[in-house]
């Protein structure tokens, strides 16, 4: 094959293939006797493992080491590697698209956030538990879906699993509904408004002890003195300081009622 025959082979271009020449990636073909470079399978291989490296994120000084481990392999072997790179790449494609199709799914029935694309679990939730129309909802919302991406697989499904509970108590679901209504409420009121503490106590009621250290601090823990595990504030701390002043104040004596009933220091 002329370089534009296994270029167009391949899908790369012939300016690629000279590239990896000069970087001596590809070694030089046997030449025809009017110069031109004469290329054959053992080549079209080696351009298709760089393409495939290359396309799964490695830089070219990566690619060359992994081509000399390749050096003296039978050409048997460089083609079933090659093979099983494919099928791990036709695996990821499927597992997308079985996600994508589920998000296509939520979106035609109304039921994926404005702000997504979050993970389905995470978009079947806001479906059922949050308030469309309440700005505090919204903005936890935003919260779970930072949530959502960088947890991990465990800790997000502990989460989801306790949610999903909460999501079947249509009695709890409503006083979620009502209790975002007067968290909106304190968004301009002042840190000392009448309101604010017995908001505070109204949530700590309705969020369950044992996804308190999962849902605001992040699931790191530290020992108190005592020996007691507590949550730690970092992501706590984020947290609040994305609400206005009076719902700040209403969260943290929500977490006040629930660490104390813990028994973790605040």
């Amino acid at each position: 094959m002329r370089i534009g025959e296994i270029a167009a082979a391949v899908g790369l271009t012939t300016r690629a293939i000279r590239h990896y020449h000069h970087l001596g990636l590809l070694a030089e073909p046997v030449r025809l006797p009017n110069g031109y470079r004469s290329y054959g399978l053992r080549e079209a291989i080696v351009l298709a493992r760089i393409k495939r490296l290359t396309e799964l994120g490695l830089g070219l000084d990566e690619v060359r080491d992994v081509l000399a481990d390749d050096a003296g392999r039978e050409l048997t072997e460089v083609l079933a590697e090659l093979d099983e790179d494919l099928a791990r790449q036709e695996a990821a494609i499927r597992e997308r698209r079985t996600r994508l199709a589920e998000l296509l799914r939520l979106s035609r029935e109304g039921l994926l956030p404005d702000d997504g694309p979050v993970s389905p679990g995470l978009a079947e939730l806001f479906a059922r538990l949050w308030p469309a129309d309440s700005a505090s909802a919204a903005k936890d919302l935003e919260h779970l879906a930072l949530f959502d991406t960088v947890a991990d697989d465990g800790v997000r499904e502990h989460l989801y699993q306790v949610l999903r509970q909460l999501a079947d108590d249509q009695d709890l679901t409503a006083r979620l509904h009502r209790a975002y209504a007067r968290l909106d409420a304190l968004a301009d009121a002042p840190v000392d408004d009448p309101r604010v503490e017995p908001l505070g106590q109204e949530l700590a009621d309705l969020v369950p002890q044992d996804i308190l250290a999962v849902l605001v601090h992040g699931g790191e823990d530290r020992q108190d003195p005592q020996g007691r595990t507590a949550p730690s504030t970092a992501f706590g701390d984020a947290f609040l300081d994305d609400f206005a002043p009076a719902q700040a104040a209403a969260v943290r004596h929500m977490l006040r009622q629930l660490t104390g009933k813990a028994g973790w220091a605040v």
